[in-house]
């Protein structure tokens, strides 16, 4: 029911995602439309989450805290346009403070170590295979990243407790969320630092954009909570 209600919601981010894969801009010439264009879904999932009134972000941090993410994602999207001109350290820094925020947003309960150990293996053994290709500054930065989605995968990952039935389809939307987004970073890893991915710009835009929205739908879950208590 709830899923039904939300998808006029994000009709606009269809169409914008729509918009973005059909003129395929290239990215050899950075523009500041091109930058619109890329960023545009994401502006979209900040209309989503306003469209919920301002009274539901008052009222729910976690929601506030997604909606700072995607403005910071927004801006590491900008400044990833222009990431031959020497500015992906600066996307990279906006997307961490993102993870951060996403981080929050999902909470330290449940804690769900096992979760965060499989996070973490899976985490070390990707920095292993990256770290040959690295050098200077992005030796340290690259490790710090990784950390940083790695620690806001597993709290998302944490909230689904399928075994006990305690999830909700918005718990589990953050979780695919997340995982979508490691997916995303690490072919973009892995297509930046060590060698050139196939469909690379595909995969990477395709799984972020899923990602944001499944992100940005996680958020209403308190709104859920709400209507659930009205209706007892």
């Amino acid at each position: 029911m709830m899923v039904k209600s939300e998808g006029p919601k994000l009709v606009p981010f269809f169409k914008a995602t729509c918009v973005y894969f059909v003129l395929w801009l290239p990215t050899s010439s950075p523009s500041w439309f091109s930058a619109l264009i890329k960023c545009l879904p994401i502006f979209c999932l900040w209309v989503f989450l306003l469209a919920h009134g301002i009274s539901f972000l008052g009222a729910h941090s976690s929601a506030r805290k997604i909606l700072a993410g995607l403005i910071f994602s927004a801006l590491g999207d900008a400044f990833l346009i222009w990431q031959e001109q020497g500015y992906f350290s600066h996307g990279l820094l906006m997307f961490a403070i993102t993870h951060i925020l996403y981080s929050s947003a999902f909470g330290m309960k449940p804690l769900n170590l096992r979760a965060g150990l499989v996070i973490a293996v899976i985490s070390g053994f990707s920095y292993t295979l990256l770290y040959p290709y690295l050098s200077g500054p992005f030796t340290y930065l690259v490790a710090v990243y990784i950390a940083l989605i790695a620690f806001m995968g597993w709290r998302a990952i944490a909230g689904v407790q399928l075994a006990n039935y305690l999830w909700t389809w918005t718990k589990l939307s953050a979780c695919l969320g997340a995982v979508l987004f490691m997916v995303s970073d690490l072919t973009i890893a892995v297509n930046k630092f060590c060698f050139p991915v196939p469909h690379s710009r595909a995969i990477i835009m395709a799984t972020y954009y899923a990602a944001q929205m499944l992100i940005a739908l996680s958020a209403v879950e308190c709104q859920d909570a709400d209507a659930a208590r009205k209706r007892a």
